[in-house]
């Protein structure tokens, strides 16, 4: 039988944090969480290539939040030990019990088959059999437990719409910062001959291939890298040997606006640069910066405050 927690939140003033932890120590605790918005955000703002891993209730959530988090067994034991450790906290707290399963798989049930646009249908691993998918719906099967990247996010949803208008059938598609690889898998699905994705983080290579896998996509049909195409000229002319129709970046502003030179030597004549990743007030200054590197912006969506660009080559006049 699966033993039962109790977690302990205490909540308490950003300045008080220091004293609390302190007087927690020194009660007997030997482990705890602290949240706290400032650092929530500056999470944030130094991993902003991972930003579709946080969800906005999950940032309403974090709003304006001190809070200790401790845990004890749900017995008399644990009511005693919690005692000694609230030994001279004059604070507010809450309790809800958790059992050791719930640990490792409650985050699941914030997960649901999600419709993108007209075709895509999200699917999470665990309901590959039971979800209730429409007719004619192209499956995309993630696993959101695995690391960033579950399209949950605007500025996923966003690209993932575009996908559905300019995924050329029977041609490639390279994704830059490619995360999950749910972009580059969702264009094959959607009739994309081969991808190529590269991404920062090493981890997110074998994350990428298992999330392919799952949906019965092999090696010979994907390819991901870990590199970074700002300062690595071997990676963009190794990427640039086969010119990819759809060239994709869900990353951000601060990104995308060094990348756009580098897109008219990774595009395919005719083809289509699909960004998103910027916030509602950056929009102006990608689409200059890619009007700087010879692109046209022909289409801009809109949503929660997320913006993403479809832009071409200018034509030579």
């Amino acid at each position: 039988m699966d033993s039962i927690w109790l977690e302990i939140a205490i909540n308490t003033k950003s300045e008080e944090l220091e004293a609390l932890s302190a007087r927690l120590i020194a009660n007997g605790v030997t482990g705890f969480v602290v949240e706290e918005e400032e650092e929530f955000l500056s999470f944030l703002e130094e991993n902003r290539q991972y930003w579709d891993y946080v969800d906005d209730e999950l940032m309403e959530q974090m709003k304006g939040v001190s809070r200790v988090k401790l845990y004890v067994t749900d017995d008399q034991d644990g009511q005693a030990q919690l005692a000694q450790y609230l030994k001279g906290i004059d604070l507010p707290y809450t309790s809800v019990p958790l059992r050791e399963y719930d640990w490792a798989h409650s985050w699941q049930k914030y997960y649901r088959p999600l419709a993108i646009g007209k075709k895509l249908y999200i699917v999470p691993e665990w309901e590959r059999d039971t979800a209730a998918i429409p007719e004619g719906a192209t499956r995309l099967l993630l696993n959101p437990g695995l690391t960033f990247g579950t399209g949950s996010h605007a500025s996923t949803q966003l690209c993932l719409e575009g996908l559905e208008d300019y995924t050329v059938p029977g041609a490639p598609v390279l994704d830059l910062g490619c995360g999950s690889g749910i972009l580059a898998i969702a264009a094959l699905r959607l009739g994309a001959s081969h991808a190529v994705g590269v991404d920062i983080d090493p981890k997110a290579v074998d994350v990428a291939y298992e999330n392919a896998a799952l949906n019965d996509i092999g090696k010979d049909r994907c390819r991901f890298l870990a590199g970074n195409v700002l300062d690595d000229d071997g990676l963009v002319r190794e990427l640039a040997q086969e010119k990819a129709p759809l060239v994709l970046a869900n990353i951000v502003a601060d990104v995308i606006i060094p990348l756009a030179p580098l897109v008219p030597t990774l595009l395919a004549p005719g083809g289509t640069f699909l960004c998103s990743g910027i916030i509602d007030q950056r929009g102006d200054e990608v689409a200059a910066a890619l009007n700087k590197a010879g692109l046209t912006v022909i289409r801009r969506m809109e949503k929660n405050g997320w913006i993403a660009l479809a832009a071409k080559i200018e034509p030579i006049s």
